[in-house]
């Protein structure tokens, strides 16, 4: 499974570099490596590795890279970054104690799948304007226009394979799920706050570390201006160094 990794020359493969590993995975959108002043600041600069991963779902390799992820097959997503994972903790470059992962939108879904999932893999996971409740994401906000990525839940032999990829649907007690921080904006009108209200409130009910925040303002983006958008990046990149860098 392709992936950029971004770090320091002098990197040394000791298995405790604390990493971010990013991805989105869907929607033939395509991720590749590009400036970012805020990820400069605030990870690599502190000695951290970023990691972009070019899973199925996405548009890196064209309109089929897209369709091999596509409803039944969802799950394809998150086995490739898992492999991508399960590659840097083998390479040396980080062990599940300094491994995060990070995702927004349907990128948060991702997350919210590694999260219950694929627990071992991770010592903390950032899930971003995320959809969460599969069961009934086509009943809120602008779910229904997605029913092509994702299927329709309302169809009962549809709703048998896309339960596999819903994260509140599939968070049980008694996992070892790594600490989890689920951000949100009051005004997402794409994806809706309910989402990590719901998984959030879930989690503590049955007893995890999860954290939660809500901007008031931003939309989709959940920040309104630059200095929303600054806060809301090092909200997060604080959030796993926090966690990983032990």
């Amino acid at each position: 499974m392709p992936y950029f990794e971004i770090a320091a020359k002098d990197l040394k493969a000791d298995g405790k570099n604390p990493v971010l590993q990013y991805a989105y995975g869907g929607f033939e959108i395509s991720l590749q490596p590009s400036y970012s002043g805020s990820i400069g600041r605030a990870w690599l600069d502190q000695g951290g590795v970023y990691v972009i991963a070019n899973i199925r779902g996405g548009g890196e390799y064209g309109p089929r890279w897209h369709q091999a992820a596509l409803q039944e097959n969802r799950l394809r997503t998150c086995e490739d970054f898992a492999a991508v994972s399960e590659d840097l903790i083998a390479r040396n470059i980080t062990s599940p104690a300094h491994l995060g992962a990070m995702g927004g939108s349907n990128g948060g879904l991702l997350m919210g799948n590694m999260l219950t999932l694929y627990p071992r893999l991770y010592g903390a996971i950032v899930s971003e304007v995320a959809l969460l409740d599969m069961r009934r994401y086509t009943h809120l906000s602008a779910g229904a226009s997605w029913i092509a990525e994702y299927g329709d839940p309302d169809q009962p032999d549809e709703w048998a394979f896309i339960q596999a990829f819903s994260p509140y649907e599939n968070a049980k007690p008694g996992q070892s799920y790594p600490p989890a921080l689920f951000t949100t904006s009051t005004r997402d009108d794409r994806v809706g706050p309910v989402h990590a209200r719901k998984m959030h409130a879930k989690m503590l009910a049955l007893g995890y570390d999860s954290s939660f925040y809500e901007n008031m303002e931003g939309g989709h983006s959940a920040a309104a201006d630059n200095k929303e958008s600054a806060f809301m990046d090092a909200l997060g990149y604080a959030y796993l160094w926090q966690h990983l860098r032990n």
